[in-house]
Order: structure tokens, then sequence, then C-alpha cells
């Protein structure tokens, strides 16, 4: 079994694939957003400003703040239709293309006739998009919900900005519904900063790719060549038929979780290359790797498929 990201050549680089400026509802200038990102040791950002008519349907232009080793990928966050709960979608796409045709959507609040979460999130992903469903938990979102997002690529599992704004940071179950269902999916964590709070700096992706490039960024994350944290470094993931050797960061526990309550942890004190049986995973359709290190922070592959692997 092999995991693309840390299989594949390239090297990882560093970036959030959510953030907001004052093209929308963020404290900062897109210049300034950028600098702050490229000053704090980030290698690249998607600037996905709220894609409605409020703020006259911005797929933010973030090509001048590129150079000195650093770049941007053009997103939004797109909104169109109504969840179970009666609000709008959330629908994170990065690298869409800067002709993208907007949904309708005057405003925060479904509107008649506007076209479905579903329908925006497929032509997302057919302009070439990587496509994430947002903030599950922060949205209220029913496992009902996401299974009608048939397009998304990846599940947001960690957002930084709702963990610091209302204690609703995670998209674990979602996630872990649908690939228990059969849904082959990726995870992604982001900060979702509008710097109006400590929103920034908190959820990252570390993406394989062989150039800090957007097209190669954006195919990489398309293909599930990537890892997500808030904190730790996974340097390797090797899948063997009766255990999973992971190569991090000092680690305090390594969990390896898989459908319904399978799951082993692995106890330590800064653990850099930790062994974890794979006995209960026999029959899971999917199985993925959580290193957590002694002051609490995550990092998390994404998923592997056994049974095609």
């Amino acid at each position: 079994m092999s995991s693309l990201a840390f299989d594949r050549p390239g090297r990882f680089w560093r970036g959030n694939l959510h953030t907001h400026s004052d093209r929308s509802d963020g404290a900062l200038s897109p210049e300034e957003v950028c600098r702050r990102y490229r000053a704090e040791g980030y290698d690249f950002i998607s600037l996905t400003d709220h894609m409605i008519g409020l703020y006259d349907y911005p797929i933010t232009d973030t090509k001048p703040f590129r150079g000195n080793g650093f770049t941007t990928i053009p997103g939004a966050e797109l909104h169109s239709g109504a969840m179970q709960n009666g609000e709008l979608w959330h629908i994170l796409a990065v690298g869409l293309p800067e002709d993208f045709t907007p949904s309708n959507s005057p405003h925060f609040r479904p509107v008649e006739g506007q076209e479905t979460g579903a329908e925006l999130a497929a032509r997302a992903r057919a302009a070439g998009a990587f496509v994430a469903i947002a903030h599950p938990e922060w949205s209220g979102l029913t496992t009902e919900d996401a299974r009608t997002i048939e397009a998304a690529h990846a599940v947001e599992i960690y957002n930084h900005g709702c963990a610091v704004g209302c204690d609703r940071p995670h998209g674990f179950y979602t996630l872990d519904q649908l690939l228990t269902e059969g849904r082959q999916m990726t995870l992604c964590a982001t900060d979702d900063a509008h710097f109006t709070e400590p929103d920034h700096f908190g959820g990252w992706v570390m993406v394989k790719a062989q150039e800090n490039d957007p097209d190669a960024l954006c195919a990489a994350l398309r293909e599930g060549a990537y890892y997500a944290s808030t904190g730790p470094q996974i340097h390797g993931v090797h899948w063997e038929k009766r255990h999973v050797v992971v190569e991090s960061s000092a680690a305090s526990a390594v969990i390896v979780q898989g459908a319904g309550s399978a799951a082993v942890a692995v106890h330590g004190h800064s653990m850099t290359r930790t062994q974890v049986p794979l006995d209960r995973f026999a029959v899971s359709p999917f199985i993925r790797v959580t290193v957590v290190d002694r002051g609490g922070r995550r990092a998390w592959s994404n998923p592997i498929y056994p049974e095609i692997a």
C-alpha cells in the first residue's frame, strides 16, 4: 500500500487554502494578507473571498503578490442553495479560473431558483478547482447534506477560525461517514482567516510537488498528494501488511483510524519513528493516521484504501 504524498518525487510546500481579505468580509487588503503569510514562512496561500453579489462576486487577483519563493492560487468560497437547516452552502474552490461564472447568490441567504450546492461544486470541479466541503461542524451540516456534494475532493476537517470563534472547528465525523460509505476523499486543515480575531496561522496543508507553482500545487491537491497539520510534521507513512511505520517530528501519540470503532494508538515520548499494528483494520474500507505532539497539536494523513492499494 502506498501514500501518494510520501512516495512521489518533489518536496513539501506549506500553504493555507482558506483566507479572506477586505474584498469580502476580511479586515486586511489582499496585499497585506499575502505579506503576512509570506512573513510567517508560508510558501503559498489561496485567497478565497466570498463569491456573492454583496461583494461583487470576487475572485481576488493575487498575482501581483507572488515572488521571493511565495506564490498564490486563485480561489473563492462559493455559495448557493440551502442545506437542510435552511442556510446557504459554503464550498471551498482552490484553483478557480478567473472567468468562472458566479452563482446567483446576491447575499448570504438562499434565493428562489438558484443552483444547488451540489451543482455549484460540480461546476467548480469541472473548471479545474480543488473542491472542499467547508467547516461542516460550523455549518451544522448533516451527513445527508454532505452526500449530495459528490464533486468534493475533500472535507475541511480543521478550521482554525471556527476553533477560535465558536469552538466548532471539525469535520471528522462528516469525512469518516462518507469514507465508510465508500467515498474516496481527502482531508484538509485551514485557517479561514479574516484577521478580525486570532484566526490565522493555525491550520495548513503540506503539499508534495516538484515546484512551488500554482498549477503544480493545485494538481497535487486534486490528486491527494499532501497532508494537513496544526503543528507536527509527517515525514513518511510506510504501509505494510501487518503494520504502518510513521516518521514524524517529535510525537507523544500516533493514532490510526478506520471505519466504526477501529482505532489503535501508540503513546510515548518524543517519538519520531512509530510502528502501529493494523490487525483491527482488516475489513475497514479506509485507514488514516493522526500524529499528536506533546502540546496537543495534530497532523493528519490523507486516507488510503486497502482494497485498491
